[in-house]
């Protein structure tokens, strides 16, 4: 039986005692959701092989990265695009636990959409332990969550699901490192395909943690590697967030995504870049929309000609 779904991600090493509990947790989640979904883990990080093989994932150690050692998300797509022919690909970041919904929201978002991308708010919950996967998991997850889980900003997703004739060309993006998600809102609207926030029918769970695993334990926006990912996906004018999707999904049905003021002004100011693919005007219109940043903007960028050119 093909599955619907190809699941893949990158974990972060299992070295850590907490993230190697909560990626377990993850993986344990989503191989609940079999057969409609295959589990691809991707990398050689510590832990990963073992893992793999104790859970009898699919496996794909060999993946392309950056100077600086990190996988590339490009090489990540192109590893879950060729492991089958579901009709639907996936990446999810390691730490989310998934449920029913899952599935169940993309199978009916496919019945309606040709070409889209899904993507949705994640509730953060600090979890510790192992958790038990019994018959009403799922039910107890979600009462656990409701009462101790917050739901995330609108910022970024940690979700991708697209159909298999979507992004098959995507940039050297660092994976773990800011930007390169952004950047999928973007190239969806710019596409023309529905970009679909699904947060009000997919609860997914992101188990806090640290960012120990990352150098100097900073955070992934502080990173070199963030600033290579934003001028990767072309620039600043690139990043998208939730707050630009144009489609929403929720009792079963994809809807336009409903208009306010703040929301038509957005609409407004990005209609050179996603419609026109007009980039010189995207930022003729930022600073119509925005002049206090845009001046901010050109002021740094000027420095940083002056720096270079001494």
């Amino acid at each position: 039986m093909q599955p619907l779904i190809t699941l893949f991600t990158a974990p972060k090493p299992f070295r850590d005692a907490h993230i190697a509990t909560i990626q377990t947790n993850a993986i344990l989640s989503w191989l609940s959701l079999k057969p409609q979904v295959e589990v691809v883990l991707v990398g050689e990080e510590e832990g990963v092989a073992e893992v793999a093989s104790k859970f009898q994932l699919v496996y794909q150690p060999a993946v392309r990265r950056n100077a600086q050692g990190t996988p590339l998300i490009s090489s990540i797509f192109e590893i879950g695009r060729k492991q089958n022919q579901s009709a639907l690909l996936a990446y999810v970041n390691a730490d989310i636990i998934l449920m029913d919904d899952f599935v169940d929201s993309a199978r009916q978002i496919m019945q309606q959409c040709e070409r889209f991308l899904v993507v949705g708010q994640r509730y953060d919950m600090d979890i510790r332990e192992p958790l038990e996967f019994s018959s009403d998991w799922q039910s107890l997850i979600r009462a656990r969550c409701l009462a101790d889980g917050r739901l995330h900003t609108r910022g970024g997703s940690d979700y991708f699901i697209y159909p298999r004739e979507c992004f098959q060309q995507v940039p050297d993006f660092a994976v773990g490192r800011a930007g390169w998600d952004n950047w999928m809102f973007y190239e969806a609207r710019k596409q023309g395909w529905a970009c679909v926030d699904a947060t009000n029918a997919i609860q997914i769970i992101h188990q806090d943690h640290d960012y120990a695993h990352l150098p100097g334990g900073q955070s992934h926006y502080r990173l070199p590697e963030t600033t290579e990912n934003v001028r990767l996906a072309g620039g600043r004018r690139t990043i998208f967030t939730l707050q630009d999707v144009n489609y929403e999904y929720h009792a079963g049905r994809v809807h336009p995504f409903p208009l306010n003021w703040k929301k038509f002004w957005r609409e407004i100011e990005i209609f050179p870049l996603v419609s026109l693919h007009a980039m010189f005007l995207g930022q003729l219109f930022f600073g119509i929309f925005h002049p206090g940043k845009a001046y901010w903007e050109l002021r740094a960028w000027v420095k940083q000609l002056i720096k270079r050119s001494k």
